[in-house]
C-alpha cells in the first residue's frame, strides 16, 4: 500500500468516510498534510483548545477570503461550543487586523520607531495592570482630539500611527479598535483576541502587526507554544485554502462532507455523554 493509500485509509477510519477534497488531494501532499492536520488541528491535547483553533481558522479564512474554509471552520467552531458572539468577534478581529495592516504599511511606518512605541505601550499597560489605583473613567470620544486624549490615557502617549491617521475618521476608528480588541465586555478574552490577530497578521503578512500582536499576546499570558500553534494554524488554513481553490473542489459537495463530519461528531459526543451518565449512576 502506498503512503497516500495508507493515509486515505486512516482518514476513512477517522471520519467513517473519505471526503471528496481528500480524494482530490495529490498523493505526494496528502501524508504529511494529514499528519499535521491530525496532530495539531484535530488534536484536543494541544496548547490551544479546539474552539480557539477553529476561531483562528475562521478569522484567517474570512480575510483570505476562502468560502470553503469559512464554512468549515464556522461549523467546527460551533461544534466545539463557540457562540455566535465569539464567531462574530473572531471575524471582527480579522477585519481590524487587515485594516490596521493596511494603514501601517500604506502610510508607511518606520519599523524601528513602531517597535519602540509598541514596547512603550506594553510597558505602560503592565504598569497599569500592576497598579492598585482605580482606573480612570472612560472619556466620551466624539472627535480626533478626544480620541487622542483617550489613547494617551490608555497608553501614556499617542503613537505616531494614530497621530497620522485622518482626523475626520479617527474617532470612529479608535472606538472600534478600543471596543473590539481591548474592551472588557467581549465574548472572547484578550489573550485569544491577540492570538487570533497574530494568526491573521502572520499570513497577510504584516510585520508591524506581528510585532504588536506577539507582544500583547505575551502581555496577556500567552506562552511561546500557544503563539507557535496560532501561527501554525494560520499557515495550515492558507495551505488548505490554496489546495481547495486551486483544485476547484465542488463547493456543495464540500459542504455536505463538512455536515457529515459534524453530524457524526455530534452523535459520538451524545453517545459519550450518555455513557458517562450511566457510569456515574452505577
Amino acid at each position: 500500500m502506498s503512503p497516500a493509500d495508507a493515509t486515505r485509509a486512516d482518514i476513512q477510519k477517522t471520519f467513517g468516510f473519505t471526503p471528496g477534497f481528500i480524494k482530490m488531494t495529490p498523493d505526494l501532499v496528502l501524508p504529511g498534510a494529514w499528519m499535521e492536520m491530525k496532530t495539531l488541528w484535530l488534536n484536543p491535547n494541544t496548547a490551544l483548545p479546539n474552539k480557539l483553533k477553529e476561531l483562528i481558522g475562521l478569522a484567517v479564512a474570512a480575510q483570505i477570503p476562502c468560502r470553503y474554509c469559512i464554512y468549515g471552520h464556522k461549523e467546527f467552531a460551533r461544534l466545539n461550543g463557540a457562540s455566535q458572539g465569539e464567531i462574530g468577534e473572531a471575524i471582527a478581529m480579522a477585519a481590524l487586523t487587515r485594516k490596521w495592516s493596511t494603514v501601517l504599511n500604506g502610510l508607511p511606518t518606520d519599523d524601528m520607531k513602531f517597535r519602540s512605541e509598541v514596547n512603550q505601550m506594553v510597558a505602560y499597560t503592565k504598569k497599569a495592570m500592576a497598579s492598585s489605583a482605580t482606573p480612570p473613567a472612560a472619556m466620551k470620544v466624539v472627535d480626533a482630539a478626544s480620541a487622542k486624549n483617550e489613547v494617551k490615557m490608555m497608553f501614556g502617549f499617542v503613537p505616531e500611527f494614530i497621530s497620522r491617521y485622518p482626523e475626520e475618521s479617527l474617532a470612529g476608528a479608535w472606538i472600534e479598535w478600543r471596543d473590539v480588541e481591548m474592551g472588557p465586555k467581549g465574548a472572547i478574552d484578550g489573550k485569544a483576541k491577540s492570538l487570533i490577530s497574530l494568526a491573521v497578521a502572520s499570513q497577510i503578512p504584516c510585520r508591524y502587526c506581528v510585532v504588536a500582536d506577539t507582544e500583547f499576546a505575551k502581555l496577556q499570558g500567552a506562552s511561546e507554544k500557544e503563539i507557535a500553534e496560532a501561527v501554525a494554524m494560520a499557515g495550515m488554513v492558507r495551505h488548505w485554502s490554496t489546495l481547495l481553490n486551486g483544485l476547484e473542489i465542488d463547493e456543495s459537495g464540500f459542504r455536505k462532507d463538512v455536515q457529515r463530519v459534524v453530524s457524526d461528531a455530534k452523535k459520538q459526543m451524545k453517545t459519550h455523554a450518555q455513557s458517562n451518565t450511566t457510569t456515574a449512576k452505577n
